[in-house]
């Protein structure tokens, strides 16, 4: 099994990186034995992965770094870099390679000072590994001010350093920092891929994979979580029966809530299976005890732990709140297949009877305009928008679609 196989229907970028890294082996070796480096290569210090929601920009990134820092022998006898066992690829895969930083973060941006930290430490040479790897999975969420300092980094790299950026789409990256890049595009995978790779590799039983994998269009994350996650399908459930409880007025505000309460109940969960530890790990990191008094000088640092949680939370709950507009759009993309008479693949055939029963009483137009008021929802949760006012105003106009 090699660090390209979790790349579920990528062959194109996955031939693309696998060339590259055998340009990136060939230059270090020819550094090494202090030889002319080869004459063209397709390595270069900064790349750029896009693509929608669930298309694997992540492990992408990830598997190139670890095809980067494969030490297999067999390269040396013509074998492809990134063979998925040696030290450099399983110390990669699992994130404890010394010479790969991989950035992601749990809160709503990331600001000027974590990326200073990044851009020092790009300018470091390798440790333990052929190069010095970045992988930052969260590009978007750069503040313009760490934008412009991660510029820096990008413009005058160190010459064993490489930059991996993922980013939904190029428009979420400022124009400066794209420029420098190569850029390559992931799409989504087939509904079959996803379904094959949920079977094969996660042991899921193959009427469940092909569910979920149908129901979240190809996205691999998601299909994953909802076929090992039986809360989360029930709150999938639960959004979805919203379009039929839209009758008047009372049922509106009551699904708004009770959507905007769903979202809060998965940040409380994911709170629980990681703020405690979070917390008890801080506590002993500073000599506190379990149950008792902190040390004094401490209270500042936990402050600050308490703060990055409730910033967490705040995005978990949006990140939550986004995922269940995301099924509401399919409803309605269904809805509208079915009244186009489209030969398209309903996302959501176990809900056939009120799919049919809402294409039937309304128009194609009307399920436009319901699909613009969800998106419209997205929108107003990006720009701060208390949540339970957005949503209240969605639900509201899917009434009156």
């Amino acid at each position: 099994m090699t660090v390209w196989d979790d790349l579920v229907g990528q062959d194109r970028v996955s031939r693309q990186l696998a060339a590259a890294a055998r340009d990136a082996d060939a230059l270090v070796s020819a550094n090494a034995a202090r030889t002319a480096p080869p004459d063209a290569s397709r390595m270069t210090h900064a790349w750029l992965f896009t693509g929608p929601p669930g298309s694997g920009r992540a492990t992408a990134a990830r598997a190139f770094a670890a095809a980067l820092q494969c030490t297999s022998p067999d390269r040396a006898l013509g074998g492809e870099p990134g063979c998925g066992f040696c030290d450099g690829c399983h110390t990669t895969m699992i994130g404890t390679h010394a010479d790969v930083e991989i950035v992601r973060t749990d809160l709503l941006s990331i600001g000027v000072k974590e990326t200073r930290e990044l851009v020092r430490r790009a300018q470091l040479s390798p440790a333990v590994g052929r190069w010095q790897v970045i992988v930052l999975e969260d590009a978007d969420r750069l503040t313009e001010g760490a934008g412009n300092v991660l510029l820096k980094g990008v413009e005058e790299p160190a010459p064993r350093t490489v930059w991996l950026l993922c980013s939904p789409s190029l428009e979420d990256v400022l124009p400066t920092i794209r420029s420098r890049c190569r850029h390559l595009t992931l799409r989504t995978p087939t509904v079959d891929a996803v379904t094959d790779v949920l079977t094969r590799r996660d042991g899921i039983e193959p009427g469940l994979a092909a569910s979920v994998a149908r129901a979240t269009q190809g996205h691999i994350g998601r299909a994953r979580r909802l076929a090992t996650d039986e809360r989360a399908r029930e709150r999938r459930a639960t959004v979805l029966k919203m379009p039929l409880r839209v009758a008047d007025i009372g049922g509106c505000l009551r699904a708004a809530q009770e959507m905007v309460d769903a979202a809060a109940e998965d940040a409380k969960q994911v709170a629980e299976e990681v703020d405690v530890k979070e917390t008890e790990d801080m506590r002993a990191a500073l000599g506190g005890q379990s149950g008792g008094r902190m040390p004094r000088g401490t209270a500042g640092a936990m402050k600050e732990l308490q703060d990055r949680q409730k910033r967490r939370s705040t995005r978990t709950q949006r990140d939550s709140l986004d995922l269940a507009l995301v099924d509401l759009t399919g409803f309605y993309r269904d809805v509208l297949a079915l009244q186009l008479r489209s030969r398209v693949p309903l996302a959501n055939t176990e809900l056939r009877d009120a799919l049919d029963r809402i294409a039937g009483d309304s128009s194609p137009e009307s399920t436009l305009r319901r699909i613009e008021a969800i998106g419209a929802c997205r929108t107003a949760l990006d720009r701060n928008v208390a949540p339970l006012l957005a949503v209240e105003a969605m639900a509201v106009a899917l009434r009156a679609g």
